[in-house]
């Protein structure tokens, strides 16, 4: 897993290839100042780093399905005897695992 150190670098040179950015004003397009700029990269770099830690949660919410889905999953599983609900839920978490 990357750091933060990491992610600034990258964010650092996502900007610098960007460069010219502008900003509106009521005076019309004016360039970032520096301090803009680094304030540009250190939220890339932030944000890179809260996808990194946090994008499973996302991803696993989605695969999970509706609550009525699971609810029905569990029904079928107690009527049934089977582990269906179980086995989905291993397997979505086995899927999009927590970063270490």
């Amino acid at each position: 897993m990357a750091t933060l150190e990491e992610f600034t670098v990258e964010a650092t040179t996502e900007v610098e290839n960007s460069k010219p950015l502008y900003k509106g004003t009521s005076s019309g397009l004016i360039e970032f100042t520096d301090e803009e700029y680094s304030q540009l990269i250190s939220d890339k770099a932030a944000a890179k780093l809260d996808a990194q830690e946090n994008s499973y949660k996302e991803a696993r919410q989605q695969a999970y399905g509706s609550i009525a889905e699971q609810l029905d999953m569990m029904y079928w599983d107690g009527v049934n005897g089977t582990t269906v609900w179980a086995d989905h839920i291993a397997q979505v978490k086995s899927d999009n695992p927590k970063p270490a």
